[in-house]
């Protein structure tokens, strides 16, 4: 069987995104249970928050999956999930503020946000084509093909890596929201957070897999560690 050694750089990423998985889950969880202490739910939350900013035509809709919460800048809709869209709790009041972030980032123009969504594109071929690319390269001895497809996933990292400082930002965001609207308490801010850092470790684990993935297809296609000279 052919074993490619080049495997052994993912093992680390691969461990810390399986250990950010499990932390955002049960962190989600447990604060799931945590009731607040206004009883709003996350849906009204969400729709109080943009309406304060100015962004009422901006739907608040429920969605079915587990954590398939998102903002659409396209529709022009904020998305919660089934679970979060009712709850009260902590977790999904922070959830649903996270979202509203993302939708005044939109309205505001933030750069990292808008550099982001040029970026979709390009991203969405990269992930998709560059294996296809790079072998294809090797095998028809095409080294300009393979290195194009290096270059392809380049992008796959650089949308991971652009998407950081967008998500920290709508954490940060929703925070202050949070409290400055009187949604949440001093004392339940702090466990809110709690919420949107496990949420945030996921982004950076998907990063770090990408760095990692990107240096072996950089091995691989010879564009690393060999001098041909």
């Amino acid at each position: 069987m052919f074993w490619d050694p080049t495997f052994i750089l993912l093992i680390p990423g691969i461990i810390i995104a399986a250990w950010a998985q499990h932390k955002v889950t049960a962190t989600f969880d447990r604060f799931y249970r945590v009731g607040s202490l206004s009883g709003i739910t996350a849906a009204q939350a969400a729709r109080q928050i943009l309406n304060r900013q100015g962004l009422d035509h901006i739907r608040v809709e429920q969605v079915p999956g587990k954590l398939s919460d998102h903002y659409d800048p396209q529709a022009k809709a904020l998305r919660l999930s089934q679970q979060v869209y009712h709850s009260s709790s902590l977790a999904a009041i922070g959830v649903a503020a996270h979202e509203a972030g993302h939708a005044i980032q939109h309205d505001e123009g933030y750069a990292p946000l808008a550099i982001r969504s040029s970026l979709v594109p390009v991203a969405q071929f990269g992930s998709s084509a560059a294996w296809i690319l790079l072998l294809a390269g090797l095998i028809l001895g095409l080294p300009p093909l393979a290195r194009f497809g290096v270059y392809a996933f380049s992008a796959v990292v650089l949308f991971q890596l652009v998407t950081l400082p967008v998500e920290f930002n709508a954490s940060s965001r929703a925070l202050a929201l949070l409290e400055g609207g009187g949604y949440l308490t001093r004392e339940e801010i702090p466990q809110t957070k709690k919420v949107l850092d496990a949420a945030a470790l996921t982004y950076v684990a998907a990063a770090l897999m990408g760095i990692l993935q990107l240096v072996r297809l950089l091995i691989i296609s010879g564009m690393l560690g060999r001098n041909d000279e």
